[in-house]
């Protein structure tokens, strides 16, 4: 028997002192967090709540997170974590389609609006029985849209006796970006969560108090796993930031000693671009930086290394494997754009579109402990994807004579201009090259006699004064013929998502 929630529980049993999650001024021990989590686990069971049945959680990095998360699978429960942008039509998607019988959501803010919009989604949902508000006000016992959770476990004990549930039960359901059609729910097991929670603190070296930096969502797969799950296991401080806003992260790290951060390229970006403008110093304190989530331009990594006086470890991996997958680990040379080789008991290869293997460039598949289960109640989805063990994931790579994996591009980013493939990531690798780029993105666009054309979205240092024209004489002199971007638009800045990915669908 295995429940995840042991990364909580054999902390609080040996270090129930130690401090677990920062938030303000809050410094909260591993007791609290577990004793709170209790709690919860016994108010769900107190409503007919138990082993297999499904709880949303709708809320940014604040305690209640923690709280909530660790509490459902306690009692036995499947957590379904909801990313807080949704709105209230697509919140009624998520509950309806995870068949989850309970929201606990936050009450947000005008800025933020959470409740109203978890309220809304809620009454669509006929499946949906309980609806709890996590207050905005600390120790609210009212709120306009329900009743609260303080006011729920009034007089709610909290001992309780975790729920045994099997290696192979779903622990989690991870929704997937719906990039391609209506978002699909990844069913990860204990065994996945916990194995990959377990990979991801070991990957990096202990110090003697180790501080994490909660910047990544902790509704999306790489800030749950690598930061809450394998923090906690290693018995880490997690610093809580509820919206990534790179001056207070630096501000944070200084203030706190971060030893550990992990974030998307794009955040790796706004500390840079920070540092450089003089609004915040690189902290002493750092000593691991890990990113994931999409490839982090070469360019950057450098920059950000020679800045921190931190190497940047990268890694890789999607929601449907729980998420790592493979990662430049320590023990073996880190080599800069690669995504490192597979973690133990993982394996990885490359293949075509009919599953053979594949020469020199191919499509990433992978097998091991860390693969989902499949989709909940889709089998056509997940047979299209799964075979053998072998999860397929959409990304083109290549792979060098040392084992080490270099992301390409998205299968689905792939620009085929004049019946030649063109890989959006090469060209944006170059053009941060150019001095007056900070950030670029490239898409497809539609063209009348080459099918697509390359366009790149330009946002340029703050004292660049290129135009256009001259950006695109500079990538006609730098790179083939069929390869260099014939447009150019600049921007302030570029759609992302809530975890700091570039949409590039909302470009195109």
């Amino acid at each position: 028997m295995l429940n995840l929630s042991v990364v909580l529980e054999d902390s609080a049993r040996e270090n129930p002192d130690g401090t677990a999650v920062v938030f303000g001024d809050l410094r909260l021990p591993y007791s609290l967090v577990n004793t709170v989590a209790n709690q919860v686990a016994n108010l769900l069971v107190s409503r007919g709540i138990g082993r297999g049945d499904k709880v949303a959680l709708s809320c940014p990095n604040l305690p209640y997170f923690p709280f909530v998360y660790f509490g459902i699978l306690k009692a036995g429960a499947t957590v379904v974590p909801l990313n807080v942008l949704l709105q209230a039509r697509e919140i009624a998607y998520h509950l309806e389609d995870s068949q989850a019988r309970a929201l606990f959501c936050f009450e947000g803010s005008p800025e933020l609006p959470l409740g109203e919009r978890g309220r809304a989604g809620f009454d669509q949902v006929d499946g949906a029985e309980h609806l709890i508000v996590l207050p905005a006000a600390a120790s609210a016992t009212e709120s306009p849209y329900g009743e609260t959770l303080w006011a729920a476990l009034d007089g709610v004990s909290g001992e309780f006796e975790t729920v045994q549930t099997s290696a192979e039960d779903t622990a989690v359901i991870l929704y997937t970006s719906g990039t391609t059609g209506r978002p699909k729910g990844a069913e990860l097991s204990h065994q996945n969560m916990l194995m990959n929670a377990m990979i991801s603190d070991e990957m990096f070296p202990r110090q003697d108090k180790d501080v994490y930096l909660a910047a990544l969502p902790l509704f999306h797969s790489f800030g749950q796993t690598v930061i809450m799950n394998a923090g906690f296991r290693r018995r880490a401080a997690l610093v809580l930031m509820p919206r990534f806003e790179p001056v207070e992260a630096l501000t944070l790290m200084g203030r706190e000693n971060v030893t550990l951060f992990a974030g998307v390229p794009t955040m790796y970006w706004a500390l840079l671009t920070a540092v450089h403008n003089g609004a915040g110093a690189a902290p002493a304190s750092l000593v691991t930086a890990a990113a994931g989530g999409s490839a982090l331009p070469v360019e950057v990594l450098k920059d950000f290394s020679a800045t921190f006086g931190v190497g940047v470890l990268e890694g890789y991996g999607l929601s449907e494997t729980s998420p790592v997958a493979s990662f430049n680990q320590i023990g073996r040379p880190a080599k800069a754009g690669s995504i490192g080789t597979p973690v133990w008991g993982v394996e990885m290869k490359l293949i075509d579109d009919d599953w053979n293997t594949a020469g020199e460039f191919g499509e990433i598949a992978i097998r091991g402990h860390n693969i989902m289960k499949g989709y909940h109640n889709r089998p056509e989805d997940t047979a299209q994807v799964m075979r053998d063990g072998w999860f397929r994931t959409g990304d083109i790579a290549r792979r060098d004579e040392d084992g080490y994996y270099y992301i390409v591009d998205r299968a689905k980013d792939m620009i085929i201009r004049g019946g030649f493939n063109v890989y959006p990531r090469e060209i944006e690798e170059v053009l941060l090259t150019h001095p007056a780029v900070s950030l670029a993105a490239v898409v497809g666009v539609p063209h009348e006699s080459h099918g697509e054309e390359v366009k790149a979205y330009v946002i340029r240092h703050a004292d660049a004064a290129v135009t256009e024209e001259d950006l695109v004489a500079w990538c006609r002199e730098t790179m083939a013929g069929h390869k260099y971007p014939r447009i150019v638009e600049f921007r302030d800045s570029l759609p992302m998502t809530a975890t700091g990915k570039i949409l590039k669908r909302e470009l195109r």
